[in-house]
């Protein structure tokens, strides 16, 4: 059978089977398509580099599109490359521990007498001995320097004044130094402490020259039962420019000294014979030294460890309030007014106390009101006391 001539002939694309009304649509969707080309996002629904055959465009690449940078990007920095993540066998530095509230107070200082720590001692055990403390949690150290009438180091101020330069010793030329020194290395203050203050008893070295010169206050001072002290009389211009030149002396021969401190021993006792209103004079003399102390090291702090100032106003002469110090530390000795205290060391820089207020470190450390805590070993044994604290704070 013989096919018919329409069957028989090619179609080609098939556009002859295709009403001319469909042609005419594809036609014009063509034209659409190449004139907006460039407004269409295909590459939302077509893969990416996808070659796409488009009657009358012929071959479009579909391409992945730049991002248009919206109007706040424009002007915004670039944002910073994640960092990559350490190697699973990489250590991972942990945060700070929070500061406890014993670390947090800035003083934690331990007092000792001018003949502890150092006296005797090479400058390893010195070292040692600093070490030793700051393993217990203090971190000042408030070491005797003068006291009795009489320096621990080589004074020439003495040697002029008395005829001879110390007190009885056997201290190293550099024992001073060696205690700021590695004191200094583990971020620990060194704070001189003027043990006795004006006071001296009969064993001092200078208490036969001081009666002869007629330096003393008539009467002795029992404030502290079992020692008569007599009381030197910063009055007499001779004696106010003794004590005056030898802090001077001193703050310039250890210019790294940190502090220089002076306790309730600075003060006349009310129960001294006379009538005598000795506050004036005591206060013109410590200003005077505050302030020739201040010019030859400008550095050093003048701090007191004194009774609180109604106290030591009304009993002792001392108007500590007025003498222009950076610092006082107010002693809470005994414990029947121990609660009273409170304001005063509240108002001031902080609490002195002794092994038998040990008792009341719990909440002398959490309390956040109170600066800074010193220790005034009563006993002699600052060891064992630093020992007793560490063993105490370990348990807050």
């Amino acid at each position: 059978m013989a096919k018919s001539k329409q069957n028989s002939k090619g179609c080609g694309c098939g556009c002859a089977s295709i009403p001319f009304s469909v042609m005419f649509l594809i036609l014009a969707g063509g034209i659409w398509l190449f004139t907006q080309r460039d407004n269409l996002d295909i590459s939302r629904v077509l893969p990416s580099g996808l070659t796409v055959e488009v009657p009358v465009l012929g071959s479009i690449q579909i391409t992945e599109p730049s991002p248009t940078p919206s109007p706040i990007s424009e002007t915004a920095p670039p944002q910073a490359s994640p960092q990559p993540l350490p190697p699973p066998d990489a250590p991972v530095a942990s945060p700070p521990s929070p500061e406890t509230p014993w670390e947090s107070k800035p003083i934690r200082g331990m007092y000792f007498s001018r003949y502890q720590v150092t006296n005797n001692a090479s400058e390893t055990m010195i070292r040692e001995r600093v070490r030793y403390y700051r393993d217990r949690g203090i971190n000042t150290l408030i070491h005797g320097v003068f006291g009795n009438g009489c320096a621990m180091y080589r004074s020439e101020v003495m040697q002029a004044k008395l005829g001879y330069d110390s007190c009885p010793n056997e201290f190293e030329d550099q024992w001073l130094e060696w205690l700021i020194d590695e004191a200094h290395q583990h971020d620990m203050e060194v704070h001189a402490y003027f043990e006795k203050g004006i006071k001296l008893d009969e064993n001092s070295p200078m208490f036969d020259k001081a009666v002869e010169r007629g330096w003393i206050v008539p009467g002795v001072d029992r404030t502290h039962p079992g020692v008569d002290h007599y009381v030197l009389n910063v009055g007499i211009p001779e004696v106010a420019r003794f004590f005056t030149d030898i802090v001077v002396e001193f703050v310039e021969k250890y210019p790294e000294i940190d502090a220089v401190q002076w306790d309730d021993y600075l003060g006349y006792h009310a129960e001294l014979p006379g009538q005598v209103d000795r506050t004036p004079k005591l206060t013109n003399f410590v200003q005077t030294m505050i302030q020739e102390m201040r010019e030859a090291n400008p550095n050093v702090s003048f701090d007191i460890c004194h009774h609180n100032p109604y106290w030591a106003k009304q009993y002792f002469a001392a108007d500590w309030e007025s003498w222009d110090i950076d610092r006082a530390f107010i002693q809470v000795y005994g414990d029947e007014n121990f609660e009273d205290e409170m304001g005063y060391v509240i108002a001031n820089d902080g609490i002195s106390i002794t092994e038998r207020q040990l008792h009341r470190l719990e909440a002398l450390v959490n309390n956040p009101e109170i600066d800074n805590l010193l220790f005034f070993p009563l006993s002699g044994q600052p060891q064992e006391m630093a020992e007793d604290i560490h063993e105490l704070v370990q348990e807050l």
